[in-house]
Parts: structure tokens; C-alpha cells; sequence
């Protein structure tokens, strides 16, 4: 950052001199230059310059002392130090800068000249100068704000608030603040935003920005700091430009917990509008209500903060917040979306069966589309259902086309287009490039990391498979989908023992894992050790006395030893539970040793599969 030494007006560093004036810039805080601290200057205080006229825009008050970037103190940290408040003030005419002295004002020792030749040719050389530098100025302004390497902020990445409250139970409310803005930010159509599953895992830990802005690949970094006091609520916030550790807006604000529904929406607003001249297009997704009900919302936020914890517990939980929150206000669509997403993902752990789940992720989705017509995520929870329990091929793929062209930038309906319908109808490289769209946007996400992975292994593309199998278990290499995926890929390329030493050291930590099981059965299987592959089928009966164990996943144990009448009649069983896993029957890579069977085709027939 520069000021000018005689207005104390701010620019960018790609300036060298003020287009006010003509006062070479300097860098370096304003008190440092002798300058009044900013809002002593009247009309315009420390406005940054952009090449525009003081009536283009509004002019942004820069404070002196601003927070440290992120990744340093937030101002409010110290108790000697108050917090510094940005304001945005509509520029006033340069007629009211009546108060500046002769030696600050550029006009006054003007005025004071000789009106001699030499005064004569001062004013014309001045003149000449001024507008020399009102051109480069506008050059440098306009390369500023539209060159993609220096000023746009085309991608950004909100972290996880710290809870600063000292009570465990206000997490909900830290890390659900910072997910309903990342959910806010990603309705504007120009703007790439780090989704909630890569950015968790910056969770409590402290890194530069500038680091965390490389391994996300994002121009801009949000970090906030949420504390809970009974009513009151405190949030500081910071906003940075990681490429330049520049501080772009930080903000602190003092509230009641009534107010938490409100100040959510107003810190997305106020993001948007800091980044005003970089963004384009609607931004009726920061704005809109999805809820006016305070108590609904903070139980919204409770159930999203139980969902992602991923176990059976904390998963119906979820459902039991959400439920909670449309009894409070049953206009909440996107919470009915939720309890859908919710019932959806529970088959494929499974926690529940696909019969105990999917009618109630239907009839939620359906609810939330009666309600907001409008709601992109609704229809890709639908067409979850409609797919892979009812085999409803063209009503699915219709469900998924509309929640993308509601939300373009939904690269988890991209996704979940190519994942649960492109792929399993025989679309494989289709549905591998809409897979990829939302990996390269979202390049931590260890679901996308691991479908991708997959995608390659049913195309064939086997070692392309390993390789993005390992990336993505190196990235989390205790999470169940990482391990399920590295070893399916070290399977498939004949590295069996690679692959068994993950499952076995696996089934050692969670025993009951069926994942772990069903692996280390189909390792064993293509490995020749018949004996500890049925092992593991004898794991699946126990297991069954308890728990719902899909028979989709037993069959790939038997067809993988050879014995076919087995598996085809666990496949019967199979398709009289709608196992969550029989949708992608045709292109599985697990059933491979029963493709060259009659009856595998006319299973797959039975899916009702488009032609």
C-alpha cells in the first residue's frame, strides 16, 4: 500500500505517483508521513484510487493500523488495541476539501506561484504532468481490477471460524457459520469457492494464508473468529488477498444470538460488496431467505455439524435437528433438502437399508421442491432416489440436468451427475469429465478424489486409477473412503499384497467395518487364499445378526473365488433389498467374474438401464 505524503490519498503499489496532485507515493502507514489519521480529510478519507472519478464509486475508508493478515492476531485479540471498523461512504465533491493546509493541498501552492514566465511554465508542465499521470493512472487502475494476476479476486476460501467461547457445544455455531457462508458465496456465478470439505481440515490449525491460498488454489482467504456469552455473540472477521497478504476488509460485530440468522446474511452481502468491481451476474443466492426463524437456522446449523461427523449416531441426530427445524418454520426448504441428503447417504455405509431410507429421502426431497421449486440441491437428492432405489433412469437424469442449470456452479451436482448416472448407464468418459469438474475445483475433496479413482477403474484406465487412488489417500489416510479405493486400485493391478497389509491393518482397527471386510475378501479371493476370503464371508453372517450387510457386497466375495451359483444368489437377495451398490451393476468392477454369465445380463436387464 502507498499514500501520498500531501493528501494522504491511498493507491495500490502498482502507482508511483498521486493522480490529485502529483506527490510522488510513498510507502508506509499515513502517521508515518505526517498525515492526519484517515477520516480527518473530509469528502474522500484514504480513498483508494482505481483510474476512476470520485463520483464512479463508492470510496472505501481505510482505517489506520489495519488487522493483521490472516494467519497473525485479529485486531480485538489485544485489549489495548480496539478492533478497527471499515466503512464504505459515497465520495463527496473535491469542493469540500476546504480544510486542508496550503502545505497539503496541491491547488493551494499553486494559487501561491509568481504569474511570471517561470509560474507560466510551472502551470503548464503541471498541467502536462497531471495529465500524464491521470493515463497511467487509469492504465494502472483498469490492469488493477481486470487482470486476472494482479487485483480480481476470482476464487476465494472461508475457514473454519475459532471458536473463541471455551465451550465445545458452540462449535456448531463456528464451524456453521463458516459453512453457510461458503454455501452463500457459491451461488455467485463467477466466483470458485473451496467447498466445507476441503477447507475442514485447516480446522484449528495455524498456517500462513498465502499457504493455505496455494494447496486450495484460491486468490482470496475469509478467517473469523466466532465467541458465545450466554446472549451475546461476538464475530471478527478478515478477508485477505492471499497473493498479496493484503488485507481487503475486516470487520467485527457485536450481537445477540437473535441476531446470528441476520448477521450470517450480512457478512456474505458485505463480501460480495467488497469484491464488487471483480464479480458479475445475480447475487440473489447471498440474499435470499431460506428462513427467517433464528432457532430454526441455529438447529439447521446443529444438524449440518452432526451430519459431517459421518457416524450412524450423529447421522440420525442430524435428521432429528433438521426435523426439528421445519416443525419451527415449515416453509424451511432447504432443511427438508437436508433430511434428504441425510436419509440418501445412510445406505452406503450402511446404517440403514436402502428400504428403511430411501421413501423418506424421496419424500423430503419432494417436500422441499413443493416449497422452493428453485432449490438445486433438492433436485440432486432427489434424483438420488430416483435412481438408485427406484432405477428410475430418465426422471433421475432430468432431476440432475435441472440442479444444474438452477446452480451452474454446483460442481457436486456435476459431480453426482457423472458418479450415480453417467457412469453406471455405460457414459464412462462422460461421466469421468463431469467427475472431474468438481475435482479440479475441488482438489481436497476425498469423495471426489476417490470417484475419479473409480471412474478410471471401471474405464479400464488401472494404473491411472492407482495413481489417483494413492493421491487421495496420502491427502486423509485414515478416512474409510481413501482406504476402500486404494486398495479396490492396488487389487485391480495384481498388487495384492500392497493391498491386503491396508485392509488387514484395517479389520484390525474397526473389525466390523464392511468395507474393510468386503475388500480384504475380494483381495484374498484374486490372490488364490480361498480360505481367508471365505473367512471373511463367515464375518458378513455374523455381522447380519446386527446390522444391515448388503448382499451385493457378499456376492463379490464369491464371485471372486468362482462360485458363481452363490454369488447370483446373493444377487437375488441383493435386488429384492435394493442394495444401495446394484444401481452400478453393469459396470462394476467387483462382478467382473460374473459378466461372461447369462444370467448377469439378464440381471442387469432388470435395472431398467436406458439402451
Amino acid at each position: 500500500m502507498k499514500r501520498c505524503l500531501q493528501c494522504g490519498r491511498e493507491y495500490d503499489n502498482t502507482m508511483s505517483f498521486c493522480l490529485d496532485d502529483g506527490t510522488e507515493l510513498l510507502y508506509g502507514p499515513a502517521a508515518s508521513l505526517g498525515v492526519p489519521p484517515s477520516g480527518d480529510f473530509g469528502s474522500e478519507p484514504g480513498a483508494i484510487a482505481t483510474g476512476l472519478s470520485s463520483g464512479d464509486e463508492p470510496a472505501t475508508a481505510i482505517l489506520s493500523e489495519p488487522p493483521a493478515s490472516a494467519g497473525g492476531q485479529f485486531a480485538g485479540d489485544n485489549p489495548t488495541q480496539p478492533f478497527i471498523h471499515t466503512t464504505v461512504a459515497e465520495a463527496e465533491p473535491r469542493e469540500s476539501l476546504g480544510g486542508l493546509s496550503e502545505k497539503q493541498s496541491f491547488s493551494a501552492n499553486r494559487a501561491a506561484e509568481p504569474r511570471g514566465r517561470v509560474g507560466s511554465w510551472q502551470r503548464r508542465l503541471a498541467a502536462v504532468g497531471i495529465v500524464a499521470l491521470v493515463l497511467v493512472g487509469g492504465f494502472f487502475g483498469y490492469r488493477y481490477f481486470s487482470s486476472s494476476g494482479s487485483g480480481t479476486i476470482n476464487s476465494i476460501a472461508v475457514l473454519p471460524f475459532e471458536n473463541r467461547s471455551g465451550d465445545p457445544d458452540a462449535e456448531y455455531l463456528s464451524d456453521g457459520l463458516s459453512d453457510s457462508l461458503i454455501y452463500r458465496l457459491t451461488q455467485l456465478p463467477n466466483l470458485k469457492v473451496s467447498p466445507t470439505s476441503s477447507v475442514i481440515r485447516y480446522k484449528g490449525k495455524q498456517m500462513d494464508v498465502a499457504e493455505i491460498a496455494k494447496e486450495l488454489d484460491v486468490d482470496a482467504v475469509m478467517s473469523g473468529k466466532l465467541a458465545q456469552r450466554g446472549d451475546d455473540l461476538t464475530i471478527s472477521v478478515e478477508l485477505v488477498d492471499a497473493r498479496t497478504k493484503k488485507l481487503i476488509w475486516a470487520e467485527k460485530y457485536d450481537r445477540k444470538m437473535a441476531d446470528l440468522l441476520a448477521t450470517q446474511r450480512e457478512i456474505a452481502t458485505k463480501i460480495t460488496e467488497k469484491l464488487q468491481l471483480n464479480l458479475a451476474g445475480n447475487d440473489k443466492g447471498i440474499t435470499k431467505k431460506y428462513t427467517n426463524n433464528n432457532e430454526a437456522y441455529q438447529l439447521y446449523m446443529r444438524g449440518r455439524y452432526s451430519f459431517a461427523k459421518r457416524t450412524k449416531e450423529e447421522m440420525l441426530r442430524s435428521i432429528d435437528y433438521f426435523s426439528q427445524a421445519v416443525k419451527l418454520d415449515p416453509e424451511f426448504a432447504l432443511a427438508y433438502a437436508r433430511i434428504s441428503e441425510v436419509y440418501g447417504s445412510m445406505p452406503a455405509y450402511p446404517y440403514l437399508s436402502p428400504k428403511e431410507a430411501f421413501p423418506q429421502a424421496k419424500a423430503a426431497a419432494e417436500k422441499a421442491l413443493e416449497i422452493d421449486p428453485t432449490l438445486s440441491e433438492a433436485y440432486t437428492f432427489l434424483a438420488y432416489a430416483q435412481i438408485i432405489y427406484d432405477w428410475n433412469w430418465a426422471d433421475g437424469e432430468r432431476s440432475f440436468k435441472r440442479a444444474i442449470e438452477l446452480d451452474p456452479n454446483s460442481f457436486s451436482a456435476h459431480f453426482r451427475y457423472g458418479q450415480i448416472y453417467l457412469i453406471p448407464v455405460g457414459r464412462i468418459d462422460e461421466g469421468i469429465n463431469e467427475m472431474n469438474q468438481g475435482l479440479n475445483a475441488e482438489s481436497l475433496d476425498v469423495n471426489m478424489g476417490v470417484s475419479v479413482a473409480w471412474g478410471y477403474l471401471v474405464n479400464g484406465q488401472n494404473e491411472k486409477a492407482l495413481e489417483q487412488a494413492r493421491k487421495t489417500f496420502d491427502l486423509e489416510p485414515n478416512h474409510p473412503l481413501s482406504r476402500w479405493m486404494l486398495c479396490q486400485a492396488l487389487t485391480m493391478t495384481e498388487r495384492y499384497d500392497e493391498a491386503l497389509s491396508i485392509s488387514e491393518k484395517w479389520l484390525q482397527e474397526e473389525p466390523n467395518n464392511q468395507f474393510a471386510i468386503r475388500d480384504a475378501g475380494f483381495a484374498y479371493a484374486k490372490a488364490g487364499r480361498r480360505d481367508k476370503a471365505e473367512q471373511m464371508i463367515d464375518r458378513f453372517r455374523e455381522l447380519t445378526k446386527t446390522q444391515y450387510v448388503p448382499s451385493y457386497r457378499v456376492a463379490a466375495i464369491y464371485g471372486a473365488i468362482g462360485e458363481k451359483d452363490k454369488a447370483f444368489a446373493e444377487l437375488e437377495k441383493a435386488f429384492e433389498a435394493k442394495d444401495w451398490e446394484l444401481f452400478r451393476l453393469k459396470i462394476e468392477t467387483y462382478m467382473r467374474p460374473l459378466r461372461d454369465d447369462p444370467r448377469f445380463a439378464a440381471m442387469v436387464k432388470r435395472l431398467n438401464l436406458p439402451e
